[in-house]
């Protein structure tokens, strides 16, 4: 570690501190409250309000020597409120009440749209049989969002209706089957619960999480039940007792084998050009293969944007950028990056997040083979989009995403005089790109067509100074991916076919240079499936029922593979609804650990690709069944399931007992329950949730056929509140589970060189995990367009050691040491963004 990064943080509070300085010169902004009181005193006159609508409200004082007239003009311009006149000298502020009234119609057939759903503040109306509609908002120019089934969601301010009459909004049909929202809000405002079983996270409208200063996609989906970390990184998810490897993560539908800078802790994905997240447990849509355990799908913004958006901010991580530029009415392109600022400046974040990744690997190592130093970490993303939309029936996106890790440090050999250091160095990199395309040929025809290519490399070099020996690692996928589908129908009956191909290589190179040692693998395997999806509702829409089917064709192995999917959802009385979910899925890809030092010990996963033989095909089975209740700010929901994946391997479970070295095939199974309580109280939220699991292992070529999971944790609860105004958000949360299970090593290990012996696999558990985390985060005005936005946060308030992990080893004396991986400790954060 660098012991003179002291002059550098102080260089960085100074900045922060010039930049706090500029935005409040810039902004010029006082509440509201306190113009009123200087035009009482300066131009005689007395303003009546309730002070409630003075809450949080504020703007540039209004400039000397104008008239009344004009004043009450510009004070309602930038407040969104009424300023009456109801005497000579006095002046009512209330509310600006807006009728908005319109007719609903297809843009095809122009025939009226009844059933729509019209949402505006905390009011909703639905559009009558005529399609016509007709809602009151209050404030400058509130936004309106018209919703229905069948057709492209229309979000527009109010000021868009207004033409002196009731006009007419044609809506697009879209040939696709789109969830409907059953809890809206359903952890806190952002997370929406969906009637096929999905959880749906819209980051624009998302408030706060405790612990979480900046949006975290990887972070954030671990708040909700069933779902978490049991090592606390993002790049290993457990989802009811599976591995990261059982996840499919995507990108706007590019499959991606990378998921966590910082060798895990933060999530790869850019927040800001990210917009929408959904996560699926269970009853996965045919579309999608792989990901027996869950199934997290990215998006970004799928319109044409017609005006110039873009952020900038910095945090005690990185530095972030982003533009979304129109180009023209057709066509728009985005930009977002992010770069590790700690090339320049060592935060205390960043050293929390050292001390977390460092522990037991050749970073920290002071023994007989070295010494390490001169430490370098790094990290960068890139996003970019093209958007295009040459027709109201065509749209064209293209996407690329690539970013880069590294770390490299210099090992000297301990005790060896004028012995030169040698540079030792571990990189993950990503590179991919899509396209998109969707054409609607007709009100109830339209297709969509997808390309993707994905490269994903994981690369380390370790140099041993006494050996006088380099060896290099490496593994390597490279995936291409092409699907086509066709959609029919619009109302209750909806389907869709589909054909996917799909050719995935996996290679590995383990490369010593003294002895010249070289082993070099590369596999391949190509598939081709079929898939149909039938997605129908009701009249009255109180039931949902989706049915697919899968057919994937495995070139190599001329082996046939056939997977049906479920999701139905019906509403047993108002706000209470029953679901019901189940599919199965197999995945050809999972991640395996050889050997602990592999990479430096900072990753020692490596992706490897199924021979249907020493390396069997993964398959999954899920089913569940669950009840929601949401009525007047309370929301209750419980959820049981049983799962059962085959297939895995002993290396793919990381493993760090006897059968660290042993490769058997296997199988586990997971059952439990899901509860969750909420109750939402004006601008609060306040929840508690709690996941009971059982998940054991059965492994036929072991001495111990059956044993606990390693990811077999029984109990966790989570539990938060959220505060959410509109310039002010403050959250807290704690977060508790008990013990993840672990091997003992016998007491009658001997100093020899001989194996360790160990009592029964996982009959012992790691101490309870808790942890405490506070967020916050205010937002200043800086005009009718520019935000700043400023936070702090606190991971682990409490700084309690959390082990996550023990195992043994022999130390240089030969004696059995256990060792004793903990989570993170006390870990500040804070944020400075501008958007403009």
């Amino acid at each position: 570690m660098n012991t003179s990064s002291t002059p550098k943080i102080l260089w960085i509070c100074f900045l922060f501190m010039a930049l706090w300085g500029y935005g409040q010169e810039i902004a010029l902004s006082e509440p509201l409250e306190t113009v009123l009181e200087k035009l009482e005193r300066s131009e005689g006159i007395r303003f009546n309000y309730d002070p409630a609508l003075l809450e949080g409200v504020t703007l540039p004082p209004p400039s000397p020597g104008m008239g009344r007239e004009a004043l009450l003009e510009y004070l309602s311009g930038q407040t969104g409120l009424e300023f009456r006149p109801v005497g000579d000298n006095i002046i009512a502020i209330v509310r600006n009440r807006i009728r908005v009234c319109a007719y609903l119609k297809d843009k095809d057939t122009s025939e009226p749209i009844s059933g729509a759903t019209i949402l505006a503040q905390d009011k909703a109306v639905i559009s009558d049989p005529q399609g016509y509609f007709e809602i009151t908002v209050t404030g400058a120019d509130p936004m309106l969002e018209i919703r229905h089934m069948g057709y492209r969601t229309l979000k527009r301010a109010a000021g868009f209706f207004q033409s002196g009459s009731c006009g007419t909004v044609y809506l697009i049909g879209e040939i696709l089957q789109i969830p409907e929202v059953v809890v809206s809000g359903f952890l806190i405002r952002g997370i929406d619960k969906m009637d096929d079983g999905a959880f749906q996270m819209n980051l624009d409208e998302f408030s706060l999480l405790p612990g979480l200063v900046d949006k975290d996609v990887l972070q954030a989906v671990q708040a909700l039940p069933g779902i978490l970390s049991a090592n606390e990184k993002v790049s290993d998810i457990n989802i009811r007792g599976g591995t990261h490897d059982q996840n499919l993560i995507l990108w706007d539908g590019i499959k991606m084998y990378q998921s966590g800078h910082f060798f895990g802790l933060i999530s790869l994905y850019n927040p800001q050009i990210t917009q929408k997240v959904t996560l699926r447990k269970n009853g996965t849509p045919a579309a999608f293969s792989d990901g027996v355990s869950g199934t997290i799908s990215m998006e970004t913004q799928q319109g044409v944007t017609r005006d110039f958006f873009g952020s900038v901010g910095v945090n005690f991580i990185d530095a972030s950028l982003f533009a979304d530029v129109p180009i023209s009415d057709q066509s728009s392109v985005q930009l977002a990056g992010r770069k590790a600022i700690n090339p320049w400046v060592e935060t205390p974040t960043y050293t929390a997040y050292y001390d977390r990744i460092s522990q037991d690997t050749e970073l920290t190592s002071q023994d007989a083979q070295g010494d390490a130093s001169d430490i370098g970490f790094d990290f960068y993303d890139l996003s970019l989009r093209w958007l295009y939309t040459p027709t109201d029936k065509d749209r064209i996106r293209l996407n690329f995403i690539t970013a880069f890790n590294e770390v490299s440090f210099d090992e000297t050999a301990a005790g060896l005089q004028g012995a030169s250091p040698r540079e030792s160095q571990l990189s993950q990199s990503t590179i991919a790109g899509g396209l998109h395309y969707y054409r609607k040929w007709s009100p109830r025809w339209a297709t969509e067509f997808d390309a993707y290519n994905t490269d994903y490399a994981l690369e380390g070099t370790n140099s041993n100074v006494l050996q006088d020996q380099r060896f290099l690692q490496e593994n390597k996928v490279s995936e291409t991916g092409v699907r086509l589908q066709v959609r029919h129908g619009r109302g209750p009956l909806e389907y869709a076919l589909g054909y996917q191909y799909q050719e995935t290589k996996v290679s590995d190179l383990d490369d010593v240079d003294n002895p010249v040692y070289i082993r070099r693998q590369s596999r391949v395997l190509r598939s081709q499936a079929l898939f149909g999806q039938l997605g129908w509702a009701s009249a009255g829409g109180r039931t949902h029922l989706n049915l697919g089917f899968r057919g994937t064709y495995l070139q190599k192995f001329n082996r046939l593979i056939w997977e049906p999917r479920l999701s139905f959802n019906q509403e047993l009385a108002p706000g209470l609804t029953l679901e019901i979910l189940s599919e199965l899925k197999h995945q050809t890809t999972s991640q395996i650990v050889i050997y602990q030092d592999d990479f430096l010990g900072l990753e020692q996963r490596r992706w490897q690709l199924t021979d249907n033989d020493e390396i069997p095909l993964i398959q999954g089975f899920q089913s569940s069944a669950g009840l929601t209740y949401s009525r007047k700010g309370w929301l209750l929901h419980a959820e049981a399931f049983y799962k059962e994946v085959t297939g895995i391997t002993s290396q793919s479970q990381g493993f760090l007992d006897a059968y660290r070295f042993v490769q058997a095939d296997g199988s586990y199974d997971a059952y439990g329950a899901e509860f969750m309580v909420k109750k939402r109280y004006g601008r609060w939220d306040a929840w508690a949730s709690y996941s009971y699991l059982e998940s054991s292992y059965s492994f036929p070529g072991l001495p111990e056929e059956s044993f606990p999971n390693n990811l077999d944790i029984t109990h966790t609860v989570g539990s938060g509140i959220t505060y959410a105004a509109p310039q002010f958000l403050v959250s807290g949360g704690l977060t508790w589970h008990s013990g993840r299970p672990f091997t003992l090593a016998l007491p009658g290990n001997t100093a020899s060189q001989g194996p360790i012996l160990y009592d029964i696999a996982n009959g012992a558990r790691l101490p309870d995990y808790l942890r405490l985390d506070v967020s916050a985060l205010y937002r200043v005005s800086l005009g009718t367009r520019a935000r700043m936005e400023l936070g702090a946060s606190l991971l682990n308030v409490l700084n309690r050691q959390n082990p996550v992990n023990q195992y043994y080893r022999r130390n240089a004396t030969n004696q059995v040491e256990a060792v004793l991986q903990n989570a993170l400790g006390l870990t500040p954060n804070a944020l400075l963004r501008l958007t403009f």
